[in-house]
Parts: C-alpha cells; structure tokens; sequence
C-alpha cells in the first residue's frame, strides 16, 4: 500500500480497542512498551517531578484512547481535560473512566506508575487518582476557531500531547497550523510536553495502515522556535523493538514553555 492510499487519523477513524493491544498491552508479543509505555511515562514522570511544570490545570491531545501518559499528571494537576478526535476512543475511555463492563485493563501501567512514584503498594490508588482528576474528555476539531466548540476551555497550564501531530497532518504547513492550534490552548509560561515519533512512514491499526507526516528531531525543534516555544528539555530514544506495524527510528520527548 503506498501513501496516497494510507487513511487519515482523525478522517476515516481506527479500531480503538485493537491499537490499544497493539501498542500498549501486556501481552509477551506486544513488542513496543519500552517506547510507548516505559519512556513516555518515565520522561513525564521526571518532568513533572523535578518541578519543572506547576499549575492546576492540564489538557492531553495524544493518539488513541492511553491513560498512562496522565498518571504522572494527576498527581501534580487537580484537573484534567482529555481532547480526542473520534469518538470511538471517546466510548473506550468512558469504559475505563467509570469503570464499566468490559474496560481496557490498564494495570500493568499503573503498576509502573506505581514504581516510577515508589509506592508500589499503592496500585488501584493511582487509576482512582487518574479517574478523580479526569473532568472532561471532549470531541475536538482543529478546523474549527474554538478546537473544543460549543465548550470553551480556560488556557492551560500544562498539555501532554503523545503522538497525535504526525498522524492529524499531511505535511509541514498542515504540522504547523496543528501546532499552534495546540499552543492556543496553552497559557503563557505554560509547557508543552510532547512524543513523537521521528522518521514514520506508516502506522497500522488492525488491517488498515495510517498516514503520517513524516519528520526528524531538528524539524521540531525548529518547529517549537517558530511557533514561540523555548526549549526547556528534551531526549531521544533509538527504536527498541522490530515490528511491521509501524516504520519509525525513535521517540523524542520534548519540553517547550510558552514565552510570557
């Protein structure tokens, strides 16, 4: 399959469920958890612990309907608000968020969570930490003036976005606009903590491959400086895994705060 038939993220829709087991599960064939579930959280983790972002409040843009990426979060912010593109990963997180019926079992994240924080003993402690903070999950659309229109969200403090800008942008102006609709949601001196993965040509979900427009560390980083952001820290962690769901070279972490 060639690019110009791969679908589009937040266009065509995607199997939530099925992405979750493929990238994120804790199954012995699940190959990708030392970047998607380990370095994300790890790197959120120290961000957030060392001080560096303070606030009350936060917003996550990120791929798919992952919880792990706010553990860290919600210790340090009372109140969360999760932005999706579908409404299918909408459905699969109010499955886990009110703890219905045939929920996606995060427990080997929270048990993670639980490592990173030194509390091991302390494990459903942390998903009811998570479910507490959580205030809204809503519907966005970057077409739209007002991303989350009718609801009009105060700026934030801090936004974790993970893997989302890649998959809703065919190319660099596209990358762009995404961006700094992200940054309008961000209040001055606030930080932007975003993953991505560097170097993609195809994702797949199920048996469907996905788009991805595709970039490298420095284009980010130049990125960032465009759209006003300082760089306040950032990592780069070499593919670990061998798989052909997805075409990638690594996962960067990086910290950008919003000039005054």
């Amino acid at each position: 399959m060639d690019s110009t038939t791969h679908k589009l993220y937040h266009v065509h829709g995607m199997d939530a469920r099925g992405f979750l087991e493929s990238y994120f599960s804790n199954k012995e064939d699940m190959v990708f958890a030392d970047d998607t579930l380990k370095f994300p959280m790890a790197m959120i983790h120290y961000q957030l612990s060392t001080g560096r972002a303070e606030g009350t409040f936060l917003i996550d843009i990120s791929i798919g309907s992952s919880i792990h990426q706010l553990y860290s979060a919600s210790k340090f912010f009372k109140k969360i608000v999760i932005l999706k593109f579908q409404e299918r990963c909408i459905m699969e997180l109010n499955r886990w968020l009110y703890d219905r019926t045939g929920a996606y079992d995060w427990s080997h994240t929270s048990s993670a969570a639980a490592e990173l924080e030194g509390t091991r003993d302390q494990l459903q402690e942390k998903e009811m930490r998570l479910r507490s903070s959580i205030m809204q999950i809503l519907k966005c659309d970057f077409e739209q003036e007002n991303t989350t229109s009718p609801v009009r969200l105060p700026f934030a403090d801090c936004i974790i976005s993970m893997w989302i800008l890649g998959v809703i942008s065919k190319n660099e102006d596209e990358y762009m606009k995404n961006l700094e609709k992200i940054i309008k949601l961000l209040k001055p001196g606030g930080q932007l903590l975003l993953i991505a993965a560097l170097d993609v040509t195809y994702w797949s979900a199920g048996a469907e491959q996905f788009h991805s427009f595709k970039f490298d560390e420095e284009f980010v980083k130049n990125a960032f400086g465009k759209v006003g952001l300082v760089i306040d820290y950032y990592a780069v962690q070499r593919r670990r895994n061998v798989s052909d769901l997805i075409e990638y070279k690594a996962v960067l972490f990086i910290v950008g705060r919003k000039g005054e």
